[in-house]
């Protein structure tokens, strides 16, 4: 049974270790996770700009250009966001400050695993 870690954070390289070993799982809030990784890269100041672009297209005459982009526009902001957790641990686990900034907002938990 997984339990979430009532010690104090792992320092860093403690917490690159253990992971790597199987020994801890971090669990993620997938809404503040989605909230963190769209401001990081400020996904609705690209978003609405792209989305200009393609109606600005479907209405000049490349309908299904411009189509295409609106697509996209919404589509790649939304798998970003559902690819949230995947980002913040690849981050956790190359940047110290992410990790603490991480922990510290309680976006991601440590969860000790006993089977390990």
């Amino acid at each position: 049974m997984n339990q979430p870690s009532a010690t104090s954070p792992l320092p860093h390289h403690e917490f690159v270790t253990a992971i790597h070993e199987g020994r801890i799982k971090a669990h993620f809030d997938p809404k503040e996770a989605a909230r963190y990784v769209s401001g990081q890269l400020l996904l609705p100041l690209v978003m609405m700009p792209v989305l200009g672009i393609g109606v600005a297209l479907a209405l000049t005459g490349w309908v299904w250009t411009g189509l295409l982009v609106i697509a996209l526009g919404i589509i790649l902001p939304r798998l970003i966001k559902r690819s949230a957790p995947h980002i913040l641990i690849l981050q956790a686990l190359e940047d110290e400050t992410v990790y603490r900034n991480l922990l510290s907002t309680n976006i991601m938990q440590i969860v000790t695993r006993e089977d390990a």
